[in-house]
């Protein structure tokens, strides 16, 4: 079942424990799917605040094209002044590949026991979460809400099952009655199918990306003659 944003979840009294979401990527380059994406997960869950965390070296995918400094760069510069979210360089400061395990026992750090801790993914990534690096560690650590796709169909694997066995919660709510271990999938009202490699792509051929990219990302990405 997928829990719909469209029905805003009502913050709790003054004194709530934070609420706190990690949104990862290699954002190369960001684009107005992530951040949208980011604005919608912050308004649907009431968190506190959404770290957007450039991938120094991701595990799963081919090293991005583009410099760490420059992608987180060009991630502050789509943020703005947009409240809640956050460009978080944690991951470029660590040496070796940056696992979401690590990621997040510094956010728990950071945060402290009670905060209601969560690690936002695709549905694609959240299909091969058993194949992650320690998952149920992830579980100790955070919830993990699953974003969904548009026109996705998906069956999870059987370990995939065994994983998330018991986990599933049916709002935002029941979620965050504790400050870890909970799966809840997202429906976000408005499910950009914006693909980073297709902008790659554009801005190698010279063709337009206005309105898919931030004007300050796109003004970034020329002044640099990036992806060229």
């Amino acid at each position: 079942m997928w829990y719909s944003a469209t029905a805003r979840f009502v913050s709790e009294a003054p004194g709530r424990p934070v609420r706190i979401a990690m949104l990862g990527g290699t954002f190369d380059p960001v684009h107005v799917g992530h951040l949208r994406s980011a604005v919608e997960l912050h308004e649907a869950l009431g968190l506190d605040r959404v770290h957007m965390i450039p991938a120094h070296v991701p595990p799963h995918r081919r090293a991005p094209g583009v410099d760490a400094a420059q992608r987180l760069a060009m991630l502050e510069a789509g943020i703005g002044d947009t409240p809640g979210l956050v460009a978080d360089d944690r991951e470029l400061r660590r040496q070796g590949p940056s696992y979401s395990g690590d990621t997040l026992a510094s956010l728990r750090r950071d945060y402290g026991v009670r905060a209601r801790l969560v690690m936002t993914v695709g549905v694609d990534a959240f299909l091969k979460l058993h194949q992650w690096r320690d998952p149920q560690r992830l579980f100790e650590l955070a919830h993990v809400v699953v974003i969904d796709r548009p026109d996705h169909r998906h069956l999870p694997p059987e370990a995939l099952s065994r994983l998330i066995e018991g986990r599933e919660a049916a709002s935002a709510g029941e979620l965050f009655a504790r400050p870890a271990g909970g799966v809840l999938r997202l429906r976000l009202p408005s499910r950009m199918a914006v693909s980073a490699t297709g902008l790659r792509e554009r801005l190698a051929e010279g063709r337009s990306v206005r309105y898919l990219l931030p004007r300050a990302v796109e003004d970034y990405i020329r002044s640099h003659d990036l992806y060229r």
